[in-house]
């Protein structure tokens, strides 16, 4: 080979290596360099989110987020080319989560967050891995079927929650005459109904279901079909890293297409849990369907399914 040709073939393989080098530490930003460096993950995690992320009665930590954050990690790991990745799991709170991912404390939150427009100017999220829906909880003896049954009654939801902002909403909108209680969290909210302090509660219903499924007498009540609004649950990561959000959407893509996410569902959904050993016997949703079929990280309400006509009212008078 002449000497210009050998020249030209090691300038060739010198400049395809620079540009590898380039892609690799173009990677390496942002939160992947800050693994990388520290040889750890934190997961921001809750401590009583039944079964999505939860202390079970050994205390640790464990759930359905959490498993398929574990995916995720395993994702990084070999993207980074890490022979081992220490995971930390950090406790949240609905008021903390945010803030502690803004500021770098916690890499994921493994919990049950809302992926919503409002919240996408903050934070990112990967696609969605749980579908919910703002429904109404009541005792079967009262025979609330729609929101329409619960007009002139009291009716309770949980303080700081997009689901009591839309009741309070709802209820000057079609003039309910309803006397809304705000309740401190969950548990307290669903005391009420329990008690008879209150006919209804509204709020996501998987968090309602697990409520039931744990209460003396889970056969006392009942979930109403009718949905007052889609909520999509997905992990949350910091805004504006696309080489980690990259990573991170691919591992959960995988996850939901390749069917794997049935094994974790049936785990976690449909089969007795710690620490009670109770099942909710949640089957996957019709909207959850669609998105195994095609993943996606939308906030919009209306990427998971027909808008339900109490909530198109109040998204009209927003316009």
């Amino acid at each position: 080979m002449k000497l210009s040709k050998l020249l030209a073939v090691v300038v060739a393989i010198g400049a395809m290596s620079s540009a590898m080098s380039g892609v690799a530490q173009a990677q390496e930003t942002g939160t992947l360099k800050k693994i990388k460096e520290t040889g750890t993950i934190t997961l921001g995690v809750r401590d009583s989110s039944i079964p999505f992320s939860y202390l079970d009665d050994k205390q640790s930590y464990q759930g359905y987020s959490i498993d398929l954050c574990l995916k995720i990690v395993t994702a990084v790991q070999k993207q980074l080319g890490l022979s081992a990745l220490n995971v930390k799991m950090n406790p949240v709170t609905s008021a903390t989560r945010i803030p502690l991912m803004a500021n770098g404390t916690i890499d994921l939150e493994c919990g049950s967050t809302t992926n919503n427009v409002e919240r996408q100017k903050q934070v990112a999220f990967a696609p969605t891995t749980f579908v919910t829906a703002n429904r109404i909880l009541a005792k079967k003896s009262a025979n609330i079927k729609t929101l329409a049954d619960l007009k002139g009654k009291p009716v309770v939801s949980t303080s700081g929650t997009a689901n009591l902002k839309q009741l309070t909403t709802l209820n000057a909108d079609q003039n309910l005459g309803m006397t809304i209680l705000p309740a401190k969290d969950h548990a307290e909210a669903f005391l009420m109904v329990e008690t008879g302090r209150a006919v209804a509660f509204v709020m996501d219903d998987i968090l309602m279901a697990s409520l039931a499924a744990n209460s003396k007498n889970p056969g006392e009540y009942e979930i109403s079909k009718e949905a007052l609004s889609v909520e999509p649950y997905g992990i949350m990561l910091r805004k504006d890293d696309p080489a980690f959000k990259k990573v991170v959407d691919t591992a959960i893509s995988n996850v939901l297409t390749s069917g794997d996410i049935n094994r974790i569902y049936h785990k976690w959904f449909m089969q007795p849990i710690p620490p009670k050993g109770i099942a909710l016997n949640w089957p996957v949703s019709e909207q959850f369907k669609a998105v195994i079929a095609k993943p996606t990280d939308s906030g919009e309400p209306s990427a998971y399914a027909a808008v339900p006509e109490a909530q198109k009212a109040v998204l009209k008078k927003k316009k």
